[in-house]
């Protein structure tokens, strides 16, 4: 059963408009669905996918642009609220639909596909960027861009070589922060070169957060869950920081860094 939310200019509430069709996603709808699980085929199509109730309720009260969307009646039922004030079409269908088209192994709520949205270019003359020098592992980046949101941080910058945002296993880890949070993905050698504001690096070998007297404005660079920031980088690097450990581990896991910092900088910049 297919469903519009439709309002006239004389009506303060929006209504359903009901009109039916099958209870299913089509066989054309789940291979295209699956192809966007690879990313050669999220920049030809210029889309991506959203699951679960979290990210689909969040992706409901955002601006991004919803090509297709099929919602499980409980999820209709338990936020009728939320799709009265949406201008989203959608089909009902069920679970062992929504498994058979996305990357979930159990879906309760439903599915969408999602325009990638154009971003403006990255100004760095002033605000507070995040960056990150080829990372690789897609919960990651995921967890970042849910960092980012939760301490006010809008803009991050990724190289080119890193993991894509709109991978399934990213989207899913940012519990909906992906509607709030940019990610660019830039030459960053070349864009913090010309930066107007500090760069701050994080290495094993930098000055203690703890004693890092953090300007307004700033770029706060992670390296490679392995491997650090590259050397070219290193150059670009204005103040070096690092998160004294009191422990025998020999590193942090990027997230768990990124969390940290952003963390030091609001307590000094708040």
């Amino acid at each position: 059963m297919s469903y519009r939310l439709n309002f006239r200019p004389d009506e303060i509430n929006r209504i359903f408009v009901v009109s039916k069709t099958n209870w299913m996603i089509t066989n054309k709808d789940v291979k295209f669905i699956k192809s966007l699980q690879l990313k050669k085929y999220r920049n030809r199509e210029n889309a991506f996918v959203v699951e679960g109730e979290k990210n689909l309720l969040e992706l409901l009260k955002s601006n991004l642009e919803i090509s297709q969307l099929y919602l499980t009646e409980n999820f209709q039922a338990k936020h009728e609220y939320i799709l009265k004030m949406s201008l989203s079409s959608f089909e009902s269908t069920n679970e062992k639909e929504l498994v058979k088209a996305g990357s979930y192994q159990t879906n309760q709520a439903g599915i969408a596909v999602v325009v990638i949205p154009k971003l403006p270019p990255v100004n760095l003359q002033h605000g507070l960027f995040l960056a990150f020098d080829n990372v690789q592992d897609p919960g990651n980046l995921g967890t970042i861009i849910r960092i980012a949101d939760w301490y006010g941080f809008k803009e991050i910058i990724c190289s080119k070589d890193s993991v894509d945002a709109y991978n399934p296993k990213t989207i899913s880890a940012t519990m909906g922060s992906f509607t709030r949070i940019n990610v660019h993905y830039e030459n960053i050698g070349s864009l913090i070169s010309q930066a107007k504001i500090p760069v701050y690096g994080a290495v094993l070998d930098g000055a203690s957060i703890h004693e890092t007297p953090f300007k307004e404005h700033g770029i706060f660079l992670f390296g490679n869950e392995s491997q650090g920031i590259s050397d070219p980088l290193q150059a670009s690097i204005n103040y070096k920081i690092k998160i004294p450990g009191y422990g025998q581990a020999e590193s942090l896991n990027v997230a768990i860094a990124t969390a940290v910092v952003c963390d030091n900088v609001r307590r000094i910049l708040r």
